[in-house]
């Protein structure tokens, strides 16, 4: 208790007989709230039910544009070619359309419904990438609006109705323009759920917390990842019923618990709502069963304006000029957010292309897919566990290291002819499971090193354009996954080539492991070269 006490000794001005005490978020967090209490773990559970959907949508292509497994013939013009089962179409080119038909009937997947083999089999890529490019569109317009005036909480709302209706949509396609079209808008839709989701969790706790509860969200994902081949099973005979499935999911979510969730103090109080900010710290600590926040209590304006309504602008934000901060403008800002992008293009080009190349390992495509899933588990295990002791930048470089060693192996492998009697090679699949997780290792830590890495004012727009950097390597995977097909040694170096690059790029980045979360690009420009001139003062007077 004393130790409290001594935490939030902040500035006091007399007013009256009583004296008004002023703390920063962290410190109000730290010394009365406390950094994780039940509040906080409803609040984070509550916010990352999201990522399931997030998740669903993202890979329910690997089931809904999916090669079909068989084909058989309808007459005898086939000529023994009867009930084939194999995964490459190229043995129905040269037949009569009408002589032959799929296995699964012609609505399980959009490639045989529409016909999507032979000489359009490219066709097929197309609904993926442009459900990235969406994703990547939507993430700048998502991290404005949540960093402006929509706020965290109601930007994770507005997304998932859009990915809800859109997803419904997809459903209704009546050919591949329109069913591209629509995985454009759906992409575009759920790409405010993860960012907004990640930022909203963590500015909720203390400090020490911040890693671990990141990874929570991407545990979330991956129970979305595992549930996917559940619900596809049962509508493996019509694609549309899965979207429509899927798409009632976001809506319901919505509705009847994401009005239980708090909006961000941090966004609050840069926004000039330091009331409504201190009511949201006041309930997470009366659930955490401490006692209400002193009524001398108030937050320190993180813009240094004497005016308690005034608000920190982020990117984009038409206010003072003088409070005005622009990611872009501050150099060294600006030089950070590229070095991040630069490593996030790498590790969404990796991450989602093994997910997406899951179809041409040969296995069953849904146990092929939950095993995928499953591996996510230890990476999002040994992620949090690390993250509690281990500096960041080296977590996210050793990761980008293993999952670039991995798929290189795989190349090894690609070569040889042994094979279950599933068909594959169960070298190649656990090789490939170990690469995938460290892929998916960098892809949860890159993350929550962006939002250690830049202010509250700036920290969704910094997420958001780490979301488009991972889209946009993600938008180019598919069409290495077709690429694949014709030769998969090539596609298991490029993917080990730029998981390397994932891994040079983070030497050019700051340690954040128990920095604190600043609020503004000022203060934390300011502190940063505090800390970083007490540090080299100290080992000054140490070599003496």
């Amino acid at each position: 208790m004393e130790e409290e006490q001594k935490l939030v000794t902040g500035s006091t001005n007399l007013e009256g007989s009583e004296t008004k005490l002023e703390l920063t978020v962290d410190e109000v967090v730290e010394g009365y709230v406390g950094s994780l209490g039940f509040s906080q773990l409803v609040h984070v559970l509550l916010v990352s039910l999201a990522w399931i959907f997030d998740a669903q949508s993202t890979l329910v292509t690997i089931f809904s544009d999916a090669q079909p497994a068989a084909w058989r013939c309808k007459t005898g013009l086939c000529q023994g070619n009867n009930n084939s089962t194999a995964k490459g179409s190229g043995s129905v080119c040269g037949l009569v359309p009408g002589t032959w038909e799929w296995v699964d009937g012609h609505t399980s997947s959009i490639i045989a419904e529409w016909d999507l083999i032979c000489d359009r089999r490219f066709l097929a890529a197309v609904p993926a990438s442009v459900y990235f490019l969406g994703s990547l569109i939507g993430s700048a317009v998502y991290g404005h609006l949540s960093d402006s005036w929509l706020g965290r909480k109601r930007t994770v709302q507005l997304s998932c109705i859009l990915t809800s209706i859109t997803a419904f949509a997809t459903s209704l396609s009546p050919n591949i323009c329109t069913y591209a079209f629509f995985r454009f808008a759906n992409g575009f839709a759920r790409s405010g759920i993860g960012i907004c989701c990640l930022v909203l969790t963590t500015e909720s706790v203390g400090r020490k917390w911040r890693g671990q509860v990141g990874q929570y969200g991407f545990f979330f994902f991956t129970v979305g990842f595992l549930t996917l081949p559940l619900v596809a099973y049962p509508t493996r005979t019509c694609w549309r019923s899965l979207y429509k499935v899927l798409s009632l999911l976001p809506l319901a979510y919505s509705v009847l618990l994401l009005p239980l969730v708090s909006e961000s103090p941090r966004w609050l109080l840069i926004r000039g709502r330091g009331k409504e900010a201190l009511e949201v710290l006041d309930r997470f600590a009366r659930l955490n069963g401490k006692k209400k926040l002193p009524s001398n209590l108030s937050l320190v304006n993180p813009c240094g304006s004497t005016n308690v309504a005034s608000s920190c602008t982020s990117e984009g934000d038409e206010t003072s000029p003088n409070n005005k901060e622009n990611l872009w403008t501050t150099r060294w800002a600006a030089m950070r957010m590229v070095t991040v992008m630069l490593a996030g293009f790498g590790v969404g080009f990796v991450y989602y292309g093994v997910q997406l190349n899951v179809e041409n390992l040969n296995f069953n495509l849904y146990v092929s897919v939950a095993l995928n899933a499953l591996m996510e588990i230890p990476a999002v295990v040994i992620g949090t566990f690390l993250l509690g002791f281990t500096n960041r930048r080296l977590l996210l470089s050793v990761s980008s290291y293993i999952a670039a060693v991995s798929s290189i192996l795989c190349t090894f492998f690609s070569h040889k002819k042994v094979q279950n009697k599933y068909g594959g090679s169960w070298g190649q699949l656990i090789i490939e499971g170990i690469g995938f997780m460290g892929a998916s290792t960098a892809f949860d830590i890159l993350y929550i090193y962006c939002v250690e890495l830049f202010p509250t004012n700036v920290r969704n727009f910094a997420v958001s354009m780490l979301r488009q950097a991972i889209m946009l390597g993600a938008s180019v995977a598919p069409l290495l996954v077709v690429l694949g097909r014709l030769s998969p040694s090539l596609s298991f170096l490029v993917f080990g080539a730029f998981a390397i690059s994932s891994g040079v790029f983070s030497i050019w980045l700051p340690e954040t492991r128990n920095a604190p979360l600043y609020e503004t690009l000022k203060q934390q420009e300011e502190e940063e070269k505090h800390n970083w001139v007490s540090h080299n003062d100290c080992a000054i007077e140490l070599g003496k």
